[in-house]
């Protein structure tokens, strides 16, 4: 299934209408069933879904290394295969946590972080970071460029947000596009766990958006140090942030950059 779609529309300049085509972000949903069950439908760009269900599951602490999965593949049904991931765990008692947190999923479906209720929680389970890395601060600037340079589908669209890896020279490792913010750092984040590169430990990711609590929450997950956006931080993003021991980064203008928290590692 394609990233973009074409699109019929009417193009209005000076007063003249136009037919024309153009090319939207596709955005369809997405069922995780975990063990035949459903867990959760998430709305996103087709495309790296097996990371984007990976990602997502690993996020939410249901699975904590590449080995917690036994398999991870798309629906064996062709009328559902595009748009259903079926996941079995490799621990047959792990579903009935899935199932716990299938209900908070379904109690709470508007919320970022999957019914989890505080920063203590989540702070709670995090495991340190590493506190001796060290970057200077024209490699942070370069980000949003690294980025920007390999957003494919973005150039088609302008519709899609974009997460990149790079590495702590700011070489890019890993992009992903989606609709959806969090899905993209899914993606990213997917990807490395299953290629057994979880904890991220020397990477930074950067997002093209803003900074939110749950985009925070799963560069903690995943043990990233340094978190950069090209847009600004939330209140709570900046809370956590400050918990797990993250460097955010925001507001990537030039050379210029706002950090947040973990100032430490900037030089």
């Amino acid at each position: 299934m394609a990233s973009t779609r074409p699109v019929d529309m009417v193009r209005v300049s000076s007063g003249v209408r136009t037919p024309a085509r153009d090319r939207t972000a596709a955005e369809e949903p997405l069922a995780i069933r975990v063990g035949g069950e459903p867990f959760a439908v998430i709305m996103r760009t087709p495309g790296a879904d097996r990371e984007l269900a990976a990602g997502f599951l690993f996020a939410d602490r249901l699975i904590r290394r590449s080995t917690d999965l036994r398999a991870i593949e798309h629906c064996a049904d062709a009328a559902e295969r595009e748009n259903v991931v079926e996941v079995t765990l490799a621990d047959p008692a792990a579903m009935s946590c899935a199932r716990a947190r299938r209900r908070e999923l379904t109690s709470a479906a508007s919320c970022g972080v999957c019914g989890r209720q505080s920063i203590d929680d989540l702070a709670s389970d995090l495991s340190p970071l590493a506190d001796a890395i060290v970057v200077p601060a024209a490699t942070i600037a370069r980000l949003p460029g690294r980025l920007r340079a390999s957003q494919r589908a973005f150039d088609e669209t302008g519709g899609l947000h974009a997460a990149g890896l790079l590495s702590l020279d700011g070489d890019l490792l890993d992009i992903a596009e989606d609709v959806g913010r969090h899905n993209a750092v899914d993606k990213v984040i997917g990807r490395a766990l299953l290629h057994d590169r979880v904890p991220l430990s020397h990477a930074m990711l950067c997002v093209s958006g803003r900074t939110s609590f749950e985009i925070v929450q799963k560069a903690a997950v995943a043990g990233v140090p340094i978190l950069a956006a090209v847009s600004a931080p939330s209140s709570l993003a900046v809370d956590l942030a400050e918990r797990a021991g993250i460097t955010l980064i925001g507001f990537i203008r030039g050379d210029s950059f706002n950090v947040y928290t973990g100032a430490q590692r900037i030089a």
